[in-house]
């Protein structure tokens, strides 16, 4: 009814709902940070930064595992899953040493 006046839906025909939030970063630029995150976690705060990289490689890969996936998201989730165990690992070896003269 408005089309006549003016309000085609010609010029942006995508511009209700299909076009996609841009607001956030892109997958590449999630994947990339992710693998950072995983490789620096390896030599300082492993516990933060390799739940980080968990996340933003999760996050690139699209929330799933099928599908068409990139490299250096995947490899962001694999590293910072090894980066976190790692660091669960030694933060209990560092508390069992000092309570195990007790038990």
């Amino acid at each position: 009814m408005m089309a006549g006046f003016g309000h085609t839906t010609r010029k942006h025909p995508r511009s209700r709902g299909r076009a996609g939030s841009r607001s956030g970063p892109d997958r590449a630029s999630l994947a990339i940070i992710g693998l950072v995150s995983a490789i620096a976690g390896f030599f300082v705060l492993g516990i933060v930064l390799g739940p980080v990289a968990l996340v933003c490689g999760w996050l690139a890969m699209g929330r799933r595992w099928t599908g068409t996936q990139s490299v250096p998201a995947l490899v962001a989730v694999v590293l910072g899953a090894i980066d976190t165990l790692l660091a669960v690992v030694w933060l209990a070896s560092a508390t069992g040493s000092a309570a195990g003269g007790l038990l």
